[in-house]
């Protein structure tokens, strides 16, 4: 490893004491935090029932997030930074804690947990105890905005953070088994993404410790001169610090925390000042320490300290096993805790004395609870973006080249406050939204070319193909103050299947945290969906990611369905306003027929679920014979084509419309905040007649949101059932019998009495089916009368 330059300013060893104090106090406080029920400042030689019964959390990782923590500590008070930090190894959540309750950020927080003996005794029984905190960065951690058990997306969220931040330090820690992760890998290309005018920086630390759960780390076992290409490529400028002996550690990462700052402030400076465009090479920190440092060097014989061995808990047999309890009292005490804490339990001046104060304090950042900081979107009255409806049907627009228009004037508006973000993985203008671009550019740091087309420094849609990046982004955006949406093609947000589950835990938990002030909600756009991806065919067919957000906390999650332009309209400055939910929002690019004007679409979206009189036969004072129901726009338009055709050939057939914008409004109302009462269900679906439920998505979700209600034996349910294929958009629907003629066929077959009444118009259905499957395969393209039909109402 090559030696680090000597530079002004290095820490004299008074410096160096209270930095090893310090960093001592917080590995006490970490092992405690693991092992101990009572006895916590070792006031008497440890006892069986000073141990807890069950042994739980990782041990391996917290050396090296306390020394990070300490020297961050020094940096920030030294040069009054606003500093923040993502934990990558969120699990070695003793350390953060042990950090938070040393700055006293903690124990203001939670007042029971006070710096001081029984403050410390809460701190350590409370640690992975029934009742008391997860073993893991979590909600519940002063300072956090990165859930422990997020492996691989640190890094984005750091980025995310730093987005329209200027004066913000985002330091983020990396583990060697978190660098492993495809997430992880494609964010370190976000430098190529940050502005160094308007946006903060991100200092990477890459804690390479040697060793996962039991294997080894791959970076960590490459060599240094080729793990220094591969960051010198990813565009980053690597300073290296390691070794076992702490005293030269803490000299040495001393000296390399300074060369970042220093770098990142000349970086800054250029841009800021100078007018510098170049790109710049980003410093990043390779941190090699042991895996368990400090820790027991062997158990029973057996190499601990260095090995994976470490990683979770090194010694335990404790309770059971006396010299395994005397080794534990020996590790605890190397850290000389009598010099660490007085008599009180209170942490002594030397241990505090690189501690910054009030919101520099990383348990205490404002960013790290980003509700604090939140201001209003400033969104423009939907007059101005509204179509002109003057009839059902009688117009077609382009939804989301509408919405489009909505977000360009919300990137107009914030362009001073630079607080809004459109993400998406290089499907803007795909998506039809590409009137932002009016407003602003696509953030870009690299190369460009004559030929690029709205390319800029100082953009603000973030464009990139990886879900996983737009995720990370995204969160970490919102969960320091900011607002966003997040465009996808439906099929493949998928990707990020398991990132959002982690987001809606971290809401549902931060919901139960009064400190916690709500945040803006993460705003998925699913477009280019299943039923007109008929050009891409099979591969890019996949409505399921509705099913996946609907198993998750119903307190966090919204799932909406708008029919037409209008409807988006009022769906998307909903959600806009909302705060703490994920709200999945689909809807089509491709032309659609506009059904409601904006006051409609405003009552519409407001029931979320609710008849369409102009659309059915009813009458008044008499129950429907039928409910034809939607919810999607390629279903609505459907069951209205079905509506027109029940209308022109069975004129005497009472029909009921319903179309649900709003999925969970299916739901009994003790399941989700926005499920209607029984009664209230009843009365739109009524109790016992025949309901054929067009779906845009896997049909039994519809059964399993509405299995309790009375109807359900009379539902059936239509919807995609995985017939994709390279084909025509109504083919689409016919493959999966999702299609006007199947729908009146299973109205024929449903409504009692009618099958031998109304057998001719079944059959007439079923040549039209027959008619299509010849035509689409002799002219490749849907039948006139399906390609030239309107509504007729």
């Amino acid at each position: 490893m090559p030696d680090l330059p000597d530079r002004p300013g290095d820490p004299c060893d008074e410096e160096l004491a209270a930095l090893d104090a310090h960093w001592r106090a917080a590995n006490y406080l970490s092992a405690g935090q693991i092992y101990l029920l009572d006895n916590p400042l070792l006031t008497e030689p440890l006892r069986p029932e000073h141990i807890k019964p069950r042994l739980l959390g990782h041990w391996g990782t917290s050396p090296g997030l306390n020394l990070v923590h300490t020297h961050l500590n020094r940096v920030i008070k030294a040069r009054d930074l606003d500093a923040l930090c993502v934990w990558g190894p969120g699990h070695g959540g003793p350390a953060v804690l042990a950090g938070s309750w040393l700055d006293g950020s903690y124990g203001e927080t939670y007042p029971d947990v006070g710096r001081d003996a029984r403050g410390m005794a809460r701190l350590f029984r409370q640690f992975s105890f029934p009742g008391g905190v997860p073993s893991h960065v979590a909600p519940e951690t002063p300072g956090s905005v990165h859930e422990g058990g997020e492996l691989g997306y640190s890094l984005a969220h750091a980025y995310g953070a730093a987005l329209d931040n200027p004066g913000l330090l985002v330091a983020c820690v990396i583990g060697d088994g978190e660098a492993e992760t495809g997430p992880l890998a494609a964010s370190w290309h976000s430098n190529k993404f940050l502005d160094p005018v308007h946006d903060g920086a991100v200092l990477p630390i890459l804690h390479l410790n040697g060793y996962k759960i039991s294997n080894p780390a791959v970076l960590a076992r490459l060599p240094e001169t080729e793990l220094d290409r591969l960051l010198h490529g990813y565009g980053h400028h690597p300073l290296h610090v390691g070794g076992d002996d702490p005293r030269q550690v803490h000299r040495d990462l001393a000296r390399a925390m300074d060369t970042a700052l220093d770098h990142i402030a000349v970086i800054q400076r250029s841009a800021r000042a100078e007018g510098v465009t170049d790109r710049p090479s980003w410093p990043v920190i390779v941190l090699r320490t042991p895996k368990g440092w400090t820790g027991p060097a062997e158990v029973d014989g057996t190499p601990v300290e260095g090995t994976w061995r470490a990683h979770q808990v090194p010694l335990s047999g404790v309770r059971d096993d006396r010299g395994h309890l005397r080794q534990l009292e020996q590790w605890l005490r190397s850290y000389r805790p009598g010099e660490l804490f007085d008599a009180e339990g209170r942490p002594t001046p030397a241990v505090l004395a690189c501690v910054p104060e009030g919101p520099r304090r990383l348990g205490a950042n404002p960013h790290a609870n980003g509700g604090l900081l939140l201001r209003e979107l400033p969104l423009p009255p939907l007059e101005r973006h509204a179509v002109t409806v003057d009839k059902p049907g009688a117009t077609q627009h382009e939804p989301t080249r509408v919405l489009g228009d909505l977000l360009e004037d919300v990137m107009t508006r914030t362009a001073e406050r630079r607080d809004f973000r459109l993400v998406g993985p290089d499907e803007t203008a795909s998506n039809r939204l590409q009137a932002v671009f009016r407003a602003t550019d696509k953030a870009w740091q690299a190369t460009t070319l004559p030929t690029d087309e709205h390319l800029g420094r100082h953009g603000r849609v973030m464009e990139v193909l990886s879900e996983h990046l737009c995720q990370g982004w995204l969160e970490g955006y919102l969960l320091t103050g900011r607002h966003g949406f997040f465009s996808c093609y439906e099929a493949f947000v998928h990707i990020v299947d398991s990132m959002v589950n982690q987001h809606i835990k971290w809401l549902k938990v931060s919901r139960t945290l009064p400190w916690r002030r709500p945040v803006a909600s993460l705003n998925y756009l699913l477009t280019s969906h299943v039923w007109r991806q008929d050009h891409n065919g099979f591969s890019h067919q996949d409505p399921g990611f509705v099913d996946h957000v609907l198993n998750k906390s119903a307190d966090v999650v919204r799932v909406y369905f708008p029919p037409d332009a209008n409807t988006l309209l009022s769906v998307a400055d909903h959600v806009l306003r909302s705060r703490d939910h994920v709200n999945v929002v689909v809807a089509g690019k491709q032309p659609g027929f506009d059904w409601l004007d904006l006051e409609q679409a405003r009552a519409h979206c407001a029931r979320g679920a609710g008849i369409w009189t102009w659309a059915g036969t009813e009458e008044s004072g008499r129950e429907p014979d039928v409910v034809l129901a939607a919810a999607g726009d390629v279903p609505t338009q459907e069951v209205l084509a079905a509506a027109s055709l029940l209308r022109r050939h069975l004129p005497d057939l009472a029909v009921r419309v319903v179309n649900v914008v709003d999925i969970a409004r299916l739901m009994p109302s003790g399941e989700h905040p926005h499920g209607m009462p029984d009664a209230e269900f009843d009365a739109l679906f009524t109790r016992d007649k025949p309901v054929v439920f067009a779906y845009h998505g896997y049909p039994w979700l519809i059964h399993r949101l509405a299995y309790r209600r009375a109807v359900h034996g009379d539902l059936h349910v239509r919807g995609y059932k995985e017939s994709g294929s390279t084909t025509t958009p109504f083919d689409m629907v016919v493959r999966n019998d999702l299609d006007r003629y199947r729908l009146v066929m299973d109205v024929i077959d449903r409504v009692p009495g009618l099958a031998v009444r109304a057998a001719a118009v079944r059959q007439t259905m079923a040549d039209a089916r027959t008619r299509h499957h010849a035509w689409v395969r002799e002219h490749g393209t849907d039948l006139p009368e399906v390609a030239d039909w309107t509504w007729d109402g």
